[in-house]
């Protein structure tokens, strides 16, 4: 369910801040009467920007699609966390997800090097022999 301007608080965005730096981040607060968001910044070309809550006009933010794939870097946060919260079927789980994605990894560059990619050997028709 979307909020005023497509926007919820929460949402991930990439904007242009009104010095025109680059931004990434997430929104803390929405203001409707103004037209605004304020938006916490992740990642920015300007790095005095980053860890710093910004305000924008609502039309100068885009909302990131919502990504469903966890990296592995992810999981091994996650792993943290379950031992952290000592839920071992959550770590059980993350574990195996790790172990069957690092496994997958390893069959496919096996594979890359059993059959690498050749360049075509057909010599063009139109060329002399």
């Amino acid at each position: 369910m979307s909020g005023e301007f497509g926007l919820e608080i929460g949402d991930w965005v990439l904007g242009k801040s009104r010095n025109g730096e680059l931004i990434r981040g997430y929104i803390e607060k929405i203001d409707i009467l103004q037209g605004a968001v304020k938006v916490f910044v992740i990642e920015s070309d300007n790095e005095k920007t980053i860890g710093k809550r910004i305000g924008m006009l609502h039309n100068w933010v885009e909302k990131l699609p919502v990504s469903t794939k966890v990296n592995d870097g992810q999981t091994l946060d996650l792993i943290d966390l379950a031992l952290l919260t000592r839920d071992e079927q959550w770590f059980i789980d993350l574990s195996e997800k790790l172990n069957a994605h690092e496994t997958a990894s390893k069959v496919m560059t096996k594979k890359n090097n059993l059959y690498p990619i050749r360049r075509n050997r057909i010599r063009n028709s139109n060329s002399g022999r």
